[in-house]
């Protein structure tokens, strides 16, 4: 049985006409998560009524798959191109694109090699050439914006983040849509387009209140932490929706030396209420090697912490997932907790450690929205999402008798 949400949203898609018939590109880089969308997609569409069949507005409405066969070949000396292999004239495309999978290889001069960001961005690029402006709007989904850690210029140094919107501007696309920008500022790059920043805060939650059902969310037993003043805004959103207290660490770097693509961190300085004896949410937007993530846990058992919970939107573990283990044997960290928008190898996925929130249901909902040219507004603010959840998981505590005192 299809959920009450699902049959209200789609009674409310059907009073307006779609925009064109819908077309899905999936690049290699995003081929688990898309076909997940796909899905969902094709799963959705099913409780179509038969007004909408008979509806030549509606035409190819209903589909077993909406994902269009393409190819981004190579040549020897490692050039490529991209190739489609069946007409999206007069579609509404959708491109959606990983550019972190590290997992994806081609071959050049005999020996196999792994796809960069760059080169993710450059299929994606030679995608929407290929399109060469058939279709009757392309919108990008890219979940990990692409150079946004190289967002703004402190000295003289490229704007690559700035850099690779507006080509895609010029290309011709009509929207971005981005998951947990590092800056969402980056819309003043490309003002005259539709950019999406979306938050995965309700499914982050969900995932979490998933796999422990023994958390005890008031301000005596549970606190969010800042894990520097970057993050702060995401962390200032969850401890207002879960009405919790806020600490926040302020890292002092030395900016005098580059070890790894940026500054070494010299101190963590603490600031907020007393940590002793409660649980920990520390949330941010990316987890690259984990050094900074496993440092601030650190500086919060010392503190007397109890439980410690992270939650990157990406998880990257760049350096491997060893020393996580290693944190989480020594009792360390409880739970890394992160979305399946970025490439995580299987073995990650398998540790008892870490926790993946599935987006792609989210993704194809707005999709879906975005498909009838209906208002987003809706699907981008979760909080009544979020207090629906905490009510169902504090009724399934008190069900199983898990006594919150």
């Amino acid at each position: 049985m299809p959920a009450e949400k699902d049959l209200q949203l789609h009674e409310q898609l059907e009073r307006k006409i779609p925009v064109a018939p819908l077309g899905l590109i999936i690049m290699p880089s995003a081929s688990e998560l898309g076909s997940k969308v796909d899905n969902w997609l094709v799963q959705f569409r099913s409780l179509d009524h038969n007004i909408v069949k008979k509806d030549p507005a509606f035409r190819n409405y209903v589909q077993s798959t909406y994902s269009k066969p393409f190819q981004v070949p190579r040549f020897g000396s490692g050039e490529g191109k991209a190739v489609l292999r069946e007409s999206v004239r007069g579609l509404d495309v959708y491109i959606i694109v990983d550019v972190c999978a590290h997992n994806v290889t081609y071959k050049m001069y005999g020996q196999e090699v792994p796809m960069s960001p760059d080169d993710h961005f450059q299929d994606l690029k030679r995608v929407i050439s290929a399109i060469a402006g058939k279709a009757k709007r392309i919108t990008v989904i890219e979940p990990m914006l692409y150079e946004s850690r190289q967002h703004r210029r402190t000295t003289r140094e490229s704007l690559d983040c700035a850099l690779g919107l507006q080509e895609l501007v010029n290309m011709g696309i009509k929207d971005i849509i981005t998951f947990d920008a590092h800056d969402p500022r980056m819309v003043n790059a490309v003002p005259l387009i539709g950019f999406e920043n979306v938050m995965p805060t309700y499914q982050m939650l969900k995932a979490l209140c998933k796999s422990e059902k023994d958390l005890r969310m008031d301000k005596e037993h549970m606190m969010v932490v800042s894990p520097d003043e970057g993050a702060m805004q995401r962390n200032i959103y969850y401890s207002s929706v879960l009405s919790l207290d806020m600490g926040m660490f302020y890292k002092r770097r030395d900016y005098t030396t580059i070890v790894n693509g940026r500054n070494p961190i010299v101190a963590h300085e603490y600031l907020g209420a007393d940590v002793e004896g409660k649980d920990i949410l520390v949330v941010d937007d990316m987890l690259a090697s984990g050094d900074s993530m496993l440092d601030v846990c650190r500086e919060l058992k010392a503190r007397k912490a109890n439980r410690i919970y992270a939650l990157p939107t990406f998880a990257f573990f760049s350096s491997g997932p060893e020393m996580f283990r290693r944190a989480w044997e020594e009792g360390l960290i409880t739970k890394v907790i992160a979305t399946n928008l970025t490439y995580c190898a299987p073995e990650i996925q398998e540790e008892p450690w870490f926790v993946q929130a599935d987006m792609s249901k989210y993704i194809s909902y707005i999709i879906a929205t975005l498909n009838h040219d209906r208002s987003l507004h809706g699907l981008l603010n979760p909080y009544n999402r979020i207090k629906a959840l905490l009510d169902r998981y504090h009724d399934e505590q008190a069900a199983m008798g898990i006594t919150m005192v």
